[in-house]
């Protein structure tokens, strides 16, 4: 019997320990709170039970802080669960609120078009602990359009400058801009908005930043600490685009948070992956892709929105999604393909510059289709080391290597349009004198004459010539103006063709 009250005794003891709360580590981003709990916070008085443990009710539970056991279905859930950064109260918010509200069909737009990429953002905000109120951030960008570009050239969901992209390591090449690529662009702008908060320690500070440019915010920081005046975003002075930017942010967060509230209905968007990655191990036609995945082409470019051309090459692209339930079929039918060729077009390294209609005629195409896939507008030579996507054929049928799939560009130059004309040779001319005087080659005036370059020409010799259509103007000129040794024109032309180089 003694024995049975020892035990009862110690069971009671140990109850007594578990229902004591254990000391917590403070939340990270805030200010240490203290761990032990007085007994002057009633609030925080551990309770000890007085008797058997009793199994909670469900209606005792709901007005305490239980973490639930279930994952939500409804991402917007999820994300509301998310919002970690401050509201920003101001009366552009109410304006932006009453604007969004007042225009259904482009919030219903825009969240569809949001379906397929949130639950990847939230993924990425959640893992690196961000708030889920920046997954609502391409709302503001773009609308959610990875194929948006604004008049400053800020391409993507995420609207990222050529400058801002290279920085981040987002290719930018003849066959891909990674601004406007899914999972890249994400991971840079999630970097970028990460570097900025780091830098300014604040959330609204770090998105005018992400606008308006680090350099910027930092200096109308730096002003107004000399003024003594604040250093919230609310106490800058911004241009007027930032200054609704957080406003515009904010508005977005209130709607979502409760929709009923400004008569939204925001479509249902699931709590589960839209698409996954797929490997691709050989160069592939876009639309080939899209077929052996079994899903339409405009779905699967919306999907992979970073493609420029209509071939698919694998040293620089290795990846490409596809919705969930067309991966698995993409894999079997890749694997399945057995007409040995993916892909019906390759990339050319042009040997030399050469005309449009040359390079055509080389690679056996259209010229108005050869402009059209590479981009190439009329009166423009292509430069050598130039790379074009052009039809494979029997001596182009490897597929790409990574350094031309990675850093390919094309290169234009204007082509010069040319007039034969005859000219006189003055007194102690050579073939490379009067070449220099009229900006051409010795080499080319010596060849159409069937002369030596360094040749001797008599007085009044005629000299045939093909002179750009422009310099033949300044050439005609050019003889009113012998005293002074040097034409007008030519100074001018030198100032301008180093201008246009910086």
């Amino acid at each position: 019997m003694k024995l049975l009250r020892l035990a009862c005794l110690a069971g009671l003891l140990w109850l007594t320990g578990c229902a004591t709360p254990l000391a917590t580590a403070p939340d990270a981003g805030h200010p240490t709170t203290p761990t032990t709990p007085t007994p002057a916070d009633p609030a925080h008085t551990p309770v000890i039970p007085g008797g058997p443990l009793q199994p909670i009710a469900a209606a005792r539970a709901a007005g305490q802080q239980v973490m639930p056991l279930f994952t939500p279905s409804d991402l917007w859930d999820r994300i509301r669960r998310g919002f970690a950064m401050p509201d920003l109260q101001h009366d552009l918010v109410q304006e932006r609120e009453q604007w969004y509200a007042s225009r259904p069909e482009y919030m219903q737009r825009m969240t569809e078009r949001s379906r397929k990429y949130l639950f990847h953002i939230v993924e990425e905000l959640e893992r690196r602990n961000m708030p889920t109120e920046l997954a609502l951030l391409p709302y503001i960008e773009s609308a959610f359009n990875p194929q948006a570009v604004s008049s400053a050239r800020a391409a993507g969901m995420w609207q990222f400058m050529p400058a801002t992209g290279t920085y981040f390591d987002l290719k930018q090449n003849a066959f891909r801009d990674d601004r406007r690529d899914v999972l890249a662009s994400t991971r840079a702008a999630l970097d970028y908005l990460q570097k900025l908060h780091g830098m300014f320690g604040d959330w609204h500070l770090a998105l005018a930043a992400y606008n308006w440019g680090e350099g910027s915010v930092g200096r109308a920081i730096a002003r107004n600490q000399k003024a003594g005046l604040g250093t919230r975003y609310t106490d800058l002075t911004m241009p007027a685009e930032t200054r609704l930017y957080v406003p515009k942010l904010q508005a977005v967060k209130n709607i979502v948070a409760n929709p009923e509230a400004f008569r939204t209905e925001l479509p249902l968007i699931e709590n589960h992956p839209y698409f996954q990655t797929v490997d691709i191990t050989r160069d592939i036609d876009v639309e080939l892709a899209a077929r052996l995945a079994g899903v339409r082409l405009e779905d699967f470019k919306a999907l992979n929105p970073s493609l420029h051309k209509p071939v698919i090459l694998a040293a620089g692209t290795p990846q490409i999604l596809l919705p969930w339930d067309n991966a698995k079929v993409f894999e079997r039918n890749f694997a399945a393909h057995n007409e040995g060729q993916y892909a019906s077009w390759t990339v050319w390294t042009l040997p030399s510059t050469m005309s449009v209609s040359e390079v055509a005629n080389r690679v056996g195409m259209n010229e108005s289709d050869l402009r059209q896939v590479n981009g190439i507008p009329p009166r423009m030579l292509v430069k050598a080391g130039s790379a074009l996507i052009v039809p494979r054929s029997a001596t182009l049928r490897t597929d790409v290597t990574e350094k031309v799939a990675d850093n390919g560009q094309i290169a234009l130059t204007p082509e010069v349009v040319t007039r034969r004309t005859v000219v006189r040779a003055r007194k102690g001319d050579t073939v490379a004198s009067l070449a220099r005087r009229h900006r051409l080659s010795a080499a080319s005036v010596a060849d159409w004459n069937d002369l030596k370059a360094n040749a001797a020409l008599r007085v009044g010799q005629q000299i045939v010539m093909y002179v750009p259509v422009r310099a033949a103007s300044k050439t005609r000129a050019a003889p009113a103006r012998k005293s002074t040794g040097k034409s007008a024109p030519a100074r001018r032309g030198g100032k301008a063709s180093k201008a246009k180089r910086r």
